[in-house]
Formats: C-alpha cells, structure tokens, sequence
C-alpha cells in the first residue's frame, strides 16, 4: 500500500519562497510518475506540476511556470516542490499524488494515491 506524507508549508510573505516535501512508502515509487495539486477555500482542486518516473519530463501549471520546480529523489522516495516568489493566490492546501503509470499526466483523476495535504499561506 502506498502513503504519500506532504511537510513543508507554512506561513511565508508574498514574494518568499517554501520548499514542500512529499515521501513515499512503498515500492512503486520509483516507477510512477508524480504529481502537484492545490485547492483553495471555496474552489475546486487544481494541477500545479508533474514530474515523470525518472525526472527527465515535467509539466506546471500556466500560473506557477517559471517560479515553482518540480523535482524527485527516487533514492529518497520524495518528491519536492520549489515554490519561489510566492503570490497571495498561491493559498491553498498542497497535496501530492502518485500515478500508476511513469508518465507526466495533469489530470487529478489519473492519480491513485493522495497524501493529507500541507497547508500553504501566502500574506500580502
């Protein structure tokens, strides 16, 4: 059985940065790509990133390219989350989710395994 743990978030002001976390038990790990979403009081879940089985592809949302990194560490079973130059409407819960297949997907539905989630608050 696979369980996904997110640690990282906190309390940071507009234009900071946080670096979430998200470790994997089991042993598909390696082999399925990952990925990023986040969901705001009031509104639906939404991608943010998503990174292949071995790193080599990634994918990001159009309102987090080029300030959030994507990136894994198969020898760790974690995946990580670089969040620069964050925004007020970057606020939400971050949660991270597994796939059953290697490759990069931005659909929450082709996700199997979800973690808790990690709070994120950005103060402007």
């Amino acid at each position: 059985q696979v369980q996904l743990v997110e640690s990282g978030g906190g309390l940071v002001q507009a234009g900071g940065s946080l670096r979430l976390s998200c470790a994997a038990s089991g042993r598909t790990f390696s082999s399925a790509a990952m990925g990023w979403f986040r969901q705001a009081p009031g509104k639906e879940r939404e991608f943010v990133a998503t990174i292949s089985w071995n790193g080599a592809s990634t994918d990001y949302a159009d309102s987090v390219k080029g300030r959030f990194t994507v990136s894994r560490d198969n020898t760790k079973n974690t995946v990580y989350l670089q969040m620069n130059n964050l925004k007020p409407e970057d606020t939400a819960e971050y949660y991270c989710a597994q796939q059953l297949g290697p490759g990069i997907v931005t659909k929450a539905t082709a996700y199997r395994y979800w973690g808790q989630g990690t709070q994120v608050t950005v103060s402007s």
